[in-house]
């Protein structure tokens, strides 16, 4: 299975504007190990805070490329 580990930091106001004004936003990091990676912001729901979004996170990828899981590490 494929992973991804990246970092967030993205406040609070922020997110919930974007996620609430276009629904289906996508957002892109950068890995820790260089590669570009787009997904919905929906599944950052769960570890959105009162400050917001932040720490380290790994998405785990099945062999097509869909999202399985994301867990924050740090």
């Amino acid at each position: 299975m494929a992973q991804v580990e990246f970092e967030l930091a993205i406040s609070r106001e922020d997110y919930l504007r974007h996620y609430q004004s276009q629904g289906r936003l996508q957002v892109t990091v950068t890995a820790l190990d260089g590669r570009r990676v787009r997904f919905p912001a929906g599944i950052l729901q769960p570890f959105v805070l009162h400050e917001g979004v932040y720490g380290r996170f790994v998405i785990q990828f099945d062999p097509q490329g869909r999202l399985c899981s994301i867990d924050r590490v740090g």
